[in-house]
């Protein structure tokens, strides 16, 4: 696999405040994405995702640094044309249908789509039936589709997305989630700017963790998340929360339907044991590893 895009030692300051002072955004930032892959790039509100993506677009000039896209200084022609942008908070004329919107685009290209091209990236993104629909009534939701599509227009290899799932319902984040993986099948690279740590783990092959300007870590996610089993949940009727006590963390009961964590491996089989004794039922029991979020979560409280 070779390169898509790569940066070394990017660097940007902002000058902030009433009275100028200035402010490192980014501190060093190094990463390198690889053909075909959706790269997630992960990190709290003001960590500097959305800076790093305006640096690879040439929207921002960093202090020092390099970037590189197919090769290619990123600030290059034969770099920007095969690259794709969604922003986080798309504005477009909202008065022009999605259709009329994507036409007119088509027009900026030097070689243009045949209609067929537009109707079909509609019908990928799920606006098919809202072709006719001008852009002002959309939902967030539908806004961000058309703006993916409209990434789409020129067919770009490489396809950046900042915040793409961020203010969507649970099924308009699997909707855009399935474009993504959909996107990667059709062999385009996707880099991925996001703080939604269960879709990033659901759907990208490697991550960048930044916090406060810095990659604190990255790498594939079966490299950096352990499968040591942090505990193993029980669900369970037939008992009482007293009765269990003694096994483990009773979460809750609901119903006579009781959750339990028990945090020993050791004790999970002895718990099994006691609930049969008892006439218990039992009705799951899952092995609970550890996720994105709590590598997360433990980094961001070690910086």
């Amino acid at each position: 696999m070779s390169a898509v895009l790569q940066i070394e030692d990017l660097h940007k300051t902002f000058k902030t405040g009433f009275i100028p002072k200035k402010t490192k955004i980014l501190k060093g930032i190094s990463l390198t994405v690889e053909e075909g892959e959706i790269f997630g790039y992960l990190g709290p509100n003001g960590a500097g995702k959305t800076t790093t993506l305006k640096c690879i677009l040439g929207l921002l000039f960093p202090e020092r640094g390099k970037i590189e896209i197919f090769g290619h200084p990123h600030l290059h022609l034969k770099a920007k044309e095969n690259v794709g942008f969604l922003p986080e908070n798309p504005y477009f004329y909202d008065y022009l249908t999605a259709l009329e919107f994507l036409r007119f685009y088509n027009h900026l290209f030097p070689e243009k789509k045949k209609e067929e091209k537009i109707t079909n990236l509609l019908n990928m993104v799920g606006l098919e039936e809202s072709a006719d629909l001008q852009l002002r009534k959309f939902s967030r939701g539908m806004l961000q589709r058309i703006g993916l599509a409209q990434a789409l227009l020129h067919d770009p290899s490489l396809v950046l997305l900042d915040e793409p799932l961020g203010g969507l319902d649970p099924l308009g984040r699997k909707e855009l989630r399935d474009i993504i993986v959909r996107l990667k099948g059709e062999g385009k690279t996707v880099f991925l700017s996001s703080h939604i740590l269960q879709d990033i783990e659901m759907i990208c092959d490697r991550v960048a963790i930044i916090v406060n300007g810095q990659i604190i870590n990255q790498g594939a996610l079966r490299d950096l998340i352990s499968e040591k089993i942090l505990f193993t949940e029980i669900t369970l009727s037939g008992l009482s929360l007293k009765e269990l006590e003694i096994s483990g963390e009773c979460v809750s009961d609901q119903g006579g339907m009781i959750l339990l964590k028990v945090f020993d491996e050791v004790n999970v089989d002895k718990v099994l044991e006691f609930v049969q004794s008892k006439k218990g039922k039992i009705h799951s029991l899952i092995p609970r590893t550890e996720t994105l979020e709590d590598l997360f979560v433990e980094m961001v409280k070690q910086r």
